[in-house]
């Protein structure tokens, strides 16, 4: 997930002016518009929805993580997110967050309260976590690319490689899951947490890995050859790639439409509300929702 800031097109009543249908993906819901919930953030990031369906994101040049509810409640969940960018949640409602002011990995209780969960990597710095997904098991996956930020004190990586990294259950270290990759970005999993996606954003490729029992990941297969910085999974298995709006592909890799968003840059989304079938969008200084057929799926 990239902090940049990209020129945004001309909104209408706080709606994509009239998407073209031909092109949308047929899991949009019939006549669904993408409506603006809000544009008062910097840049939006890492949304994640919990059990009931309120989502959280973040606003990390403002330093903030945010809560939108079911009731359409927009509200402040926590300051001083440690500049939080991808957000996930555990089986017990905490928020797992990649702070990366000090390019820690956070846990975050309901009440917020901070755990610092991971600050280092065999005693280096880490380059930056970037996005998170948490596993049935309890495993987190988050990974670490280096995008050189303004507030911090370096200005190159401790460690050279970027990679995705595993931490397990219980464990104060993590290890490395998967490097055969150039920048690993956007991060999502399957519900039975069998198989795991990460976008390579730098190599214009997004990868489905099998989870091996030890929790590393194997036998990369390519899903898309787009540049694509969040993820995001439906119940019927189709993968939504963010970037330049958002891209559908199917189980197989093959590309079932394209969702247009009026900003330079989607960074990632997420499913949630009441019924888990609205796609949340953070992208530029925005938040977005769109009514969907499916629901989530990761």
């Amino acid at each position: 997930m990239r902090l940049r800031f990209y020129s945004t097109l001309l909104l209408f009543m706080g709606s994509i002016p009239a998407m073209a249908q031909d092109s949308l993906p047929p899991t949009v819901a019939d006549n669904a518009r993408a409506e603006l919930l809000s544009k008062q953030f910097a840049f939006t990031e890492g949304p994640v929805a919990d059990k009931k369906g309120n989502v959280y994101f973040t606003d990390q040049p403002n330093d903030k993580i945010w809560k939108y509810d079911t009731k359409g409640q927009l509200s402040v969940f926590l300051e001083k997110s440690g500049r939080a960018n991808g957000l996930y949640l555990d089986a017990k409602g905490n928020i797992i967050a990649c702070a990366d002011e000090k390019d820690e990995l956070w846990s975050i209780s309901p009440k917020g309260k901070i755990k610092i969960l991971v600050n280092n990597f065999g005693g280096h710095r880490l380059n930056g976590p970037n996005d998170v997904w948490v596993a049935p098991n309890g495993g987190i996956y988050f990974t670490d690319p280096y995008y050189q930020r303004d507030y911090w004190d370096r200005k190159q990586p401790d460690i050279k490689e970027e990679s995705v990294y595993y931490l397990a259950p219980g464990a104060k270290m993590p290890v490395i899951a998967a490097e055969d990759i150039v920048k690993p970005n956007g991060i999502i999993g399957t519900r039975d947490g069998k198989q795991v996606y990460v976008a390579d954003i730098n190599g214009g490729k997004v990868y489905r890995y099998d989870v091996n029992k030890d929790g590393t990941l194997s036998g990369q297969h390519l899903m898309a050859s787009k540049t694509t910085d969040g993820l995001a999974l439906d119940s019927e298995g189709n993968l939504y790639l963010c970037g330049n709006g958002i891209t559908v592909v199917n189980k197989e890799g093959q590309q079932t439409g394209h969702i247009p968003i009026p900003e330079g840059w989607t960074a990632n989304a997420c499913f949630g509300g009441k019924d888990n079938n609205i796609l949340f969008i953070t992208a530029g200084k925005g938040l977005y929702m769109l009514k969907m057929k499916v629901k989530g799926g990761e």
